[in-house]
């Protein structure tokens, strides 16, 4: 499995025109053959934040979205959106049970 996270933050003044662009990438990429999970949320204690959490079946599914047409719309987007401090990294693992 693939486990991609990151963070952004977005302009104050931007959040209507990012959450606009996240809505239609969150329902076209959950369509998306091994997409497990894919979410943006904002920071609870720090508004401006945004946080991202995707997991993939595997590489070839994370490389295929890459090559979506919707992949392309969000990137433009976010060049109008203009996220700052932008860090989105890859994680291959494998899920593990919580001792609890």
């Amino acid at each position: 499995m693939i486990i991609v996270e990151g963070s952004a933050r977005i302009p104050t003044d931007a959040w209507d025109q990012a959450l606009t662009a996240m809505e239609a990438m969150i329902l076209a990429s959950r369509e998306e053959a091994g997409c497990i999970e894919y979410a943006y949320s904002r920071d609870a204690l720090d508004p401006d934040l945004l946080r991202i959490i995707e997991r993939w079946k595997d590489l070839a599914a994370l490389q295929a979205h890459f090559a979506e047409p919707h992949m392309a719309v969000f990137r433009q987007a976010l060049s109008e959106i203009g996220p700052q401090d932008l860090q989105v990294r890859m994680y291959d693992a494998e899920p593990q049970p919580l001792p609890l």
